[in-house]
């Protein structure tokens, strides 16, 4: 008997999303369930999956659960900004009140009041906040969550909140991946043209970025407002070249942004809300990973993006909160997936299957998302007997118990 082996359960039910495909439509009855399940831990990563009854001869110590529970691997948040200071609240009073998203910009609110408050603010506090916010995200089951920089947009500063998050990172539990987002907006402060800023950006930050390994990946957000997609594709090109990952924010209020991720292999072309039939079929075709954010939709007021018309079309979705200050400052995941989920008509194995198995994929991550031997043991169990249970109380029923490779964290 290996004395490191450690046995959860008995779980009423394991959902382990193992054995589905990475694309297209799911159905409920794909979804792999184990009755009276145990999860047989060694060290930080799974050793088996199966009948707890018949797991315990294996194990050398039992964590027992006493109450009926579903468990199910943990929860993956592929597309977050949270490593901000400040507060957009002003302008979300003025947003219900009919003000533009342009008209709060001109008033002086918008990215570029986040920018201002968070370039002043210190790396120990942007430390705190992020680390802070990221563990809120762990109480809800939530075990990797991707983050991503962009209120910095000067060398110095976007390398303070690379830093920042690298540093919230080494504090969590939970796993933290970092994203280069410099190519955010032009910031007023730069005296050139949106070309340029990326130019000079290419040229002073991303190098460093490499360097000191703060991030292996670069975004930029190809929008009315951001960056072209000429731009983009000059952009992109160039940070593929130092080797970084690409992901694209895509088609949240005009296109063209599904056409540059797919055509330089990016990860991931996320939001998608005025995605056309062509874009979605352009993104099925391809391994890029459709990720969708209901909470820039909730927190804007506006239309989802098409997730049953992606997955009907062959796309890999991905579901992701967009926890911001600005569009979308609930930062709740499972309460998003559940509502977009009645709204776009997916089943209960696309909605759970799009924040975990095939979320990771967005990630460049093939060691999670799934109860399987020799994944990490990142597992939450919800207080049900029944997985039906979670996703019908639409945000409702959280987990109430989270393990982080193999060890049980929180209350």
């Amino acid at each position: 008997m290996n004395d490191s082996l450690k046995l959860t359960g008995p779980f009423r039910q394991a959902i382990t999303l193992d054995n589905l495909p990475g694309k297209g439509y799911l159905s409920d009855d794909q979804l792999t369930i184990i009755e009276d399940a145990g999860i047989l831990i060694n060290g930080d990563v799974i050793e088996a999956v199966g009948s707890f009854r018949e797991l315990k001869s294996m194990a050398r110590y039992t964590e027992h659960i006493d109450r009926p529970m579903v468990v199910m691997p943990g929860l993956v948040d592929v597309h977050t900004h949270i490593c901000w200071a400040g507060s957009r609240a002003p302008d979300f009073a003025l947003r219900l009140q009919g003000a533009s998203y342009t008209e709060i910009a001109r008033r002086g609110g918008g990215i570029r009041s986040t920018v201002a408050i968070t370039r002043e603010t210190g790396i120990q506090d942007l430390t705190e906040i992020t680390l802070m916010r990221a563990e809120r995200l762990l109480m809800q089951g939530v075990t990797t969550v991707e983050v991503k920089s962009g209120y910095g947009l000067d060398v110095l500063s976007e390398l303070k909140i690379l830093e920042a998050i690298r540093n919230a990172d080494n504090s969590s539990v939970c796993d933290l991946v970092p994203t280069c987002l410099a190519a955010h907006i032009k910031p007023t402060d730069f005296k050139g043209t949106p070309r340029e800023y990326l130019e000079y950006t290419v040229r002073e930050l991303l190098p460093e970025v490499k360097s000191g390994k703060l991030s292996r990946r670069v975004d930029i957000y190809v929008d009315e407002g951001a960056f072209s997609v000429d731009d983009a594709r000059y952009y992109l090109r160039e940070a593929g070249k130092l080797g970084f990952d690409l992901v694209v924010h895509a088609d949240q209020f005009s296109t063209g942004g599904v056409m540059i991720a797919v055509e330089l292999g990016a990860k991931s072309a996320d939001h998608l809300e005025a995605s056309t039939e062509k874009d979605i079929e352009l993104i099925a075709k391809s391994d890029v990973v459709a990720v969708v954010l209901p909470g820039a939709s909730l927190g804007l007021g506006c239309s989802f993006a098409p997730a049953r018309r992606l997955l009907d079309a062959g796309a890999g979705l991905a579901i992701a909160s967009d926890w911001n200050p600005g569009s979308a400052p609930m930062g709740n995941l499972l309460l998003q997936a559940a509502i977009l989920g009645v709204y776009e008509k997916l089943s209960m194995a696309e909605t759970l299957a799009a924040i975990s198995v095939r979320a990771t994929k967005a990630l460049g991550l093939n060691d999670r998302g799934i109860l399987k031997p020799g994944f990490l043991a990142d597992f939450i169990a919800f207080p049900c007997g029944d997985y039906r249970e979670i996703l019908y109380n639409q945000g409702g029923m959280m987990p109430e118990r989270v393990w982080k490779r193999g060890r049980r964290v929180g209350r």
